[in-house]
């Protein structure tokens, strides 16, 4: 496959850069800052350099062109303030399906966060209140689409190594941790799966990742 990530050089796109370019697939990873191509590189993975705050659509599909799918793995993390929550967490998500559709790239993962569809408690804090606004609402603009979406929200984020076992379901699938490994091992399982228009939970687990990903049907 010819897969686009955006939001390249986050930790979990790293990872899963790793993954499809050790099993063959052609990579091409967009990343804000050029100063973060070697590390791109590194993985396998070409650079492309794309402001996604800042790039207009019909540029960005240009740029991804040819893809077979896109994973939306950016944000804009968690020192970033109330307003790039949107611009990133929302505004990016929202181009780059903007930008597949345009493109013709038929398939698109988005990372997103557990229980981003519940009212955050007040005492969370304005940043959370945005984060979870706009990681909603690019769930929502995402199901609109004519794409064969797949959202998946994983639960706390650790740098533990990987396990290759987890919980993949419908929401509400409980509250837990899930490494970062294991976030990318089933993105990159999804990605050739045939599983399309699913909201999925992704926790820690029992159950194998090959096997979780194919009990979705």
């Amino acid at each position: 496959m010819d897969i686009v990530i955006a939001g390249g050089h986050g930790k979990i796109a790293l990872r899963l850069a790793r993954l499809l370019t050790a099993r063959g697939d052609a990579v091409r990873s967009l990343i804000r800052n050029p100063d973060h191509a070697e590390d791109v590189a590194a993985t396998g993975a070409e650079a492309v350099v794309a402001d996604l705050e800042t790039t207009p659509a019909d540029e960005l599909a240009e740029r991804i062109a040819g893809a077979d799918a896109a994973v939306f793995a950016a944000g804009g993390g968690p020192g970033s303030g109330v307003a790039r929550k949107d611009t990133v967490d929302r505004g990016a998500a929202v181009l780059l399906a903007e930008a597949a559709e345009s493109a013709g790239v038929p398939r698109l993962v988005q990372i997103s966060a557990m229980g981003v569809d519940r009212a955050p408690s007040p005492s969370a804090g304005d940043q959370w209140a945005a984060y979870v606004a706009a990681k909603h609402a690019a769930e929502v603009d995402l199901r609109s689409r004519d794409l064969d979406w797949v959202i998946v929200r994983p639960g706390r984020l650790t740098d533990d190594p990987g396990t290759g076992r987890v919980t993949l379901a419908d929401p509400d699938a409980g509250r837990g941790d899930v490494t970062r490994d294991d976030v990318a091992a089933v993105v990159a399982a999804l990605l050739p799966s045939p599983v399309r228009h699913r909201t999925l939970d992704l926790l820690g687990g029992e159950t194998s990742i090959e096997e979780a990903v194919s009990a979705l049907g």
